[in-house]
């Protein structure tokens, strides 16, 4: 097993216990190209895709006013318990995902949320 299995079986391991009042369950999407549809006029597609993570907010050390709002939702997430890799305008429980962060061992995602 490497480092990054460990850490991502680590991590998981917490979600289930010590941090299990604070793990919450996430519905994402995205709305992309897709084939023409004659009945809805409509030539895209949303995909879904879902996961777990912790939602929190961030420090006033940490909003600058311009990347990070003190009003934005920090959501660390599993990677390997997300259907699908989050993208930056993608809607994340009714939130815009504005930034993307994965962390050196590629074992979470640190996603910026925001309400649009």
């Amino acid at each position: 097993m490497g480092l990054r299995d460990e850490i991502q079986t680590d991590i998981a391991a917490a979600f289930d216990t010590d941090l299990a009042d604070a793990v919450r369950s996430f519905t994402g999407s995205r709305v992309v190209a897709g084939e023409y549809d004659p009945v809805t006029g409509s030539s895209t597609t949303t995909v879904t895709y879902a996961g777990r993570g912790v939602f929190g907010g961030y420090s006033v050390q940490e909003a600058d006013g311009q990347h990070i709002l003190a009003t934005d939702t920090k959501l660390v997430a599993l990677q390997s318990e997300t259907t699908d890799t989050p993208q930056e305008g993608d809607t994340i429980d009714g939130l815009e995902v504005v930034r993307v962060q994965k962390d050196p061992a590629d074992a979470s995602w640190t996603l910026t949320l925001r309400r649009t």
